[in-house]
């Protein structure tokens, strides 16, 4: 049997230490600050938490865009990029700074979030609304119906006429990206991936 000298190992010792170095580095652990600006929003970072986009002035004077991890736990849901197609099919925005419900206030959102291109194949985006609603006191299967018998109809004329299936809060379009993730985690399951919506 013949035994490597030290010499000899040594070279392959280091050529395995690069190897499973490099493996650790592919597996593609996501960090929100590690994310540039044209997918931060919508994505998920491998500890489970929302990223979210963030503005400040730059040191020309100018708007400067970063992508921070939020305090948003997204349950059953890790790394994850979201497509162009969802951006697209639920009427999302790449460029929207940090999380909030305003886009649920404007009925061609909403009419988009709703569509079975959206609620039935975009998990992330949907679950995301449905807990920003939940936040306003808003069910969002029930908005969608609404929204579908009466495209014109906004989440703020829901609200308002006591359709909502919860307390509302004072502002309806809170910004939620600080909020503790066990408010947003504890609501129930999207039901897109048990009861799809028909067209």
């Amino acid at each position: 049997m013949a035994f490597l000298s030290l010499p000899k190992l040594l070279p392959l010792t280091i050529c395995l230490s690069l190897s499973l170095f490099y493996v650790q580095g592919a597996r593609g652990e996501i960090i929100c600050e590690d994310l540039p600006k044209e997918i931060c929003s919508f994505s998920i970072a491998s500890s489970g938490k929302r990223c979210l986009l963030e503005n400040y002035a730059g040191k020309a004077g100018d708007t400067e865009y970063q992508c921070r991890t939020s305090e948003v736990v997204v349950e059953r849901m890790a790394e994850w990029i979201e497509t162009d197609e969802c951006v697209n099919a639920c009427g999302a925005d790449r460029n929207s700074v940090g999380i909030s419900s305003d886009s649920l206030l404007e009925p061609q959102f909403t009419s988009k979030l709703c569509s079975p291109a959206c609620y039935n194949n975009c998990p992330n985006i949907v679950d995301l609304y449905f807990n920003l609603a939940a936040g306003e006191g808003v069910f969002l299967p029930d908005l969608c119906q609404v929204q579908r018998s009466n495209p014109r109809h906004s989440m703020l004329e829901i609200l308002s006429s006591g359709l909502a299936a919860g307390p509302v809060s004072d502002s309806p379009a809170s910004i939620v990206a600080a909020a503790p993730s066990s408010e947003l985690s504890s609501f129930a399951v999207p039901p897109s991936a048990d009861a799809p919506i028909s067209s």
